[in-house]
């Protein structure tokens, strides 16, 4: 177990660095945007390559950031009903919906995307507007958003399995008492900004 959990910090580590380096994409899809709208009103002329490239930045956040966001355990879950459980059930109800829902749905998603994508790559596929972007790229991206998914659904599994055995802390915030976590972790960043923890996916801070 101990080499599995090895592996699961490794996935960790890759995924949440991965996530905050993409979550700068969006930061340029703002300026793409501004930049793009200034040129439109000054001069009068746009282009469909800017507007995809916004797309494709975004599309690159939202497929990137999904395995840190899971990692971070920030995607979306019901409090009200397992605020109601135990500790124990919620522990169950995590590991049987990895592996009956989580691991069928990135797999499905892997299979059709490797030809999806293998297909545009081939065929250098271009977007069908005027002066559009290259097609295959974004392709790309979901099939790596899935297999980087798929990595970090391994990761999940193995720390719930060792959680329910007792080899390893439940540290992440869940039911009633994860806002009072997030409101004490925002309230620690505030005092001390020159060394935050942890980090959130880019979608919570949006929000």
């Amino acid at each position: 177990m101990e080499v599995l959990l090895r592996i699961s910090r490794a996935i960790d580590t890759f995924n949440e660095r991965v996530g905050k380096t993409v979550a700068w994409a969006i930061v340029v899809a703002i300026l793409v945007s501004a930049i793009n709208a200034m040129i439109r009103r000054v001069f009068g002329v746009s282009s469909n390559a800017w507007l995809e490239l916004q797309w494709y930045l975004f599309g690159a956040v939202f497929m990137l950031c999904s395995p840190w966001t899971l990692k971070v355990n920030e995607h979306i879950r019901i409090d009200i009903i397992s605020n109601m459980l135990t500790k124990r059930k919620r522990d169950w109800i995590d590991l049987l919906g990895h592996l009956f829902f989580l691991f069928p749905f990135v797999a499905l998603m892997i299979y059709l995307s490797v030809p999806y994508f293998w297909r545009s790559y081939l065929s250098g596929e271009v977007s069908s507007n005027a002066g559009g972007l290259l097609i295959w790229p974004a392709k790309g991206l979901i099939l790596l958003g899935f297999c980087l998914l798929g990595l970090q659904w391994f990761s999940e599994t193995v720390k719930r399995i060792a959680i329910m055995r007792g080899l390893l802390e439940d540290d992440a915030p869940t039911g009633a008492h994860s806002a009072e976590a997030e409101a004490e972790r925002l309230l620690a960043e505030l005092a001390d900004p020159v060394s935050p923890k942890g980090g959130e996916p880019p979608g919570d801070a949006i929000r």
